[in-house]
């Protein structure tokens, strides 16, 4: 069954806060490959002029995907996440995810398409710290596919 498309503009509270750790960050780093000394050493992240060490463009993820799963467990927009898959994911950045931030994220949908019997969703996690700043802005696209027919 196809989702209901008046859902697309509807926004979701903000998330809890995420404080977002040194720790965090270098398992992070390591767990991608990636290892730039801004994300592990405070001085060479300093040294480029962040106040800490920054995260990896992708960190951001695990936060803005959790706050998506409040959309995905809307009762109201039937969507069976058996069916889902993972379509895309992209980010626009203000600025980098900082040691120190504590993160919030609001959850919108900004479409719901059907084609070919599939259902794609797009949500768009606005993500701001404690003082208000907008950091970074992530889409997710979820796919439901089709239920196979008996």
């Amino acid at each position: 069954m196809a989702l209901d498309q008046s859902f697309a503009g509807r926004s979701y509270p903000p998330t809890e806060p995420y404080e977002v750790g040194r720790e965090k960050i270098r398992e992070f780093a390591e767990a991608v490959g990636d290892a730039n000394p801004a994300y592990t050493d405070a001085e060479a992240a300093k040294a480029l002029g962040h106040p800490d060490v920054i995260a990896p463009p992708t960190f951001v993820f695990a936060i803005t995907f959790k706050a998506a799963g409040e959309v995905v467990a809307d009762p109201q927009l039937g969507l069976d996440y058996s069916r889902v898959v993972h379509g895309d994911q992209k980010f626009a950045y203000n600025r980098p995810v900082r040691a120190g931030d504590r993160l919030t994220v609001t959850s919108t949908i900004e479409t719901i398409k059907s084609m070919a019997g599939n259902d794609i969703l797009d949500i768009r996690g606005e993500v701001h710290d404690q003082d208000g700043e907008h950091v970074v802005t992530a889409w997710t696209k979820l796919v439901a596919r089709a239920a196979e027919e008996a």
